[in-house]
């Protein structure tokens, strides 16, 4: 059974690229490794309906907090045979957002932290009501606001289909997302979490995740 990895951070803080050099350096040593990206845009009609409601379709759909909550927790329950043969078939399964994103973003909206009600809800929401797997291991690459978003404009502007929703734009709302982003790295939320910064090195964290793999199995 492969080790589950999630990869965490702000809209534009660089996961998928961390995750791209990352899975480069594990493969080349050996390792087996699968990837999944949440939400999966193009592929579950939850996740493209929230991303339509975020770009201001669907009525008043994305004023509710719940609800948006619900269709990205519906778009990763219906990844669980998927997520089952990923980690059957593999060493190492990288995930680029996962339950925690739900957890931050939809507490953050509601100005709660880590340890308070909406958290709870999607704990139990998604681990047991949904039955999705627990991941061994979380990342959260802690950017700054400012620069996650600059980033997040750049991509706007190399590519057209990835045009900033209304959780991007909103500077607050991103701010008080790291917040409770750090509140769940600090209690090791669902599993133990490492914090990375900007400047991690891509080489030094893949070595470290294969350190875990072959020398104790699962963090």
């Amino acid at each position: 059974m492969g080790t589950l990895i999630a990869l965490e951070g702000l809209d534009g803080a660089g996961k998928r690229t961390l995750v791209g050099a990352v899975v480069k350096y594990l493969t080349d040593g050996g390792l087996r490794v699968g990837t999944l990206d949440f939400p999966r845009y193009g592929r579950s009609v939850h996740a493209d309906v929230a991303s339509e409601a975020l770009k201001g379709a669907h009525g008043d759909l994305a004023n509710s907090v719940h609800a948006m909550a619900m269709l990205f927790a519906l778009d990763r329950s219906g990844a669980v045979g998927e997520l089952s043969d990923l980690l059957a078939g593999h060493d190492l399964v990288l995930l680029d957002r996962y339950v925690a994103s739900n957890a931050a973003y939809g507490a953050a909206r509601l100005h709660q932290r880590g340890d308070d009600e909406f958290v709870g809800w999607v704990t139990d929401l998604e681990f047991e009501r949904f039955g999705l797997p627990r991941p061994d291991l979380q990342l959260y690459l802690d950017v700054p606001v400012a620069l996650a978003q600059e980033r997040a404009r750049g991509r706007e502007s190399a590519d057209a289909s990835r045009t900033i929703d209304a959780y991007e734009r909103d500077r607050g709302l991103q701010k008080r997302t790291g917040e409770v982003y750090r509140d769940l790295a600090a209690e090791d939320w669902i599993s133990p979490w490492w914090v990375l910064t900007p400047d991690t090195d891509p080489d030094t964290l893949a070595e470290n995740l294969t350190f875990l793999k072959k020398e104790h199995g699962t963090p």
